[in-house]
């Protein structure tokens, strides 16, 4: 191999890391560089949607449905749901918001979307470490954390999130009232999946409509990670991955198809 061809093939190799990292950057200053206090609002929103929900509660309940503290509760619900919730949403305009760069050949629709994933996932991630670990010292709690039970919400969000976001991306753009319309369906999204309202504590034919909403899974997965009592016995992981890789599968079908039409058009 001729030294020209070698040099050729490592910026081959390297072309997507690099590509992928500089989207990364971009949508770093983006999202939250030009705004007033950057990352601070990423803390703060969901800060102030238990602070809410914990007083709203506490008001009407003496205790919540799992352990003595409504902020815990509320946060081990929020949090994942917000994960999936917020990858899903970032996932679904890439293509829109990176469109001038998609243009460029070394730029793909398969890097945007990796790299609104990768960030989503680090930002939530953070978040949740500050929020979880400040409820704790604040109300000097001490919770016996099963890793394995968050570590896989944390995967399962990522990937109904991902596989939704893929979906929307071509929905949104093949048929903008679409977008209207999934933002109307989802703003009551929280309060049937588990996130205000146990799954347990629901009548029964509460119960047959939030299993089949896979967000229910990914938070009651979180929730088993920090109530070692409570075994939420009918959560399916089977079901979410089964969602999430449909609909990246057709997702990504549909994008492959009409690429150049949606960056071009």
């Amino acid at each position: 191999m001729s030294a020209g061809q070698s040099t050729a093939l490592r910026a081959k190799r390297y072309k997507g890391p690099r590509t992928i990292s500089a989207l990364l950057l971009r949508e770093m200053s983006t999202t939250y560089g030009k705004s007033p206090g950057g990352y601070v609002w990423a803390i703060a929103e969901p800060i102030a949607a238990i602070a809410v929900l914990s007083v709203a509660f506490l008001l009407v309940f003496r205790t919540p449905r799992l352990g003595t503290n409504f902020p815990l509760y509320f946060a081990t619900g929020y949090l994942p749901f917000l994960l999936a919730t917020d990858i899903a949403n970032k996932v679904a305009t890439c293509i829109r918001f990176s469109r001038s760069l998609l243009a460029y050949p070394m730029v793909r629709y398969t890097d945007a979307i990796f790299a609104r994933v990768t960030l989503s996932l680090m930002t939530q991630i953070l978040v949740g470490i500050l929020v979880l670990s400040g409820i704790h010292i604040v109300f000097d709690l001490t919770s016996i954390v099963d890793p394995t039970s968050v570590v896989k919400s944390i995967v399962m969000g990522v990937m109904l999130g991902t596989g939704l976001g893929v979906l929307n991306c071509y929905l949104f753009f093949s048929l903008p009232v679409w977008e209207r319309g999934w933002g109307i369906i989802t703003r009551p999204l929280a309060l049937v999946s588990g996130v205000v309202f146990l799954y347990d504590t629901m009548p029964d034919f509460a119960k047959n409509i939030m299993w089949y909403n896979p967000y229910t899974h990914v938070v009651a997965m979180m929730r088993r990670g920090f109530y070692p009592t409570y075994e939420a016995d009918y959560i399916s992981q089977t079901y979410v991955y089964g969602v999430a890789f449909i609909c990246m599968a057709f997702g990504f079908l549909l994008l492959y198809r009409h690429e150049k039409a949606m960056i071009h058009n």
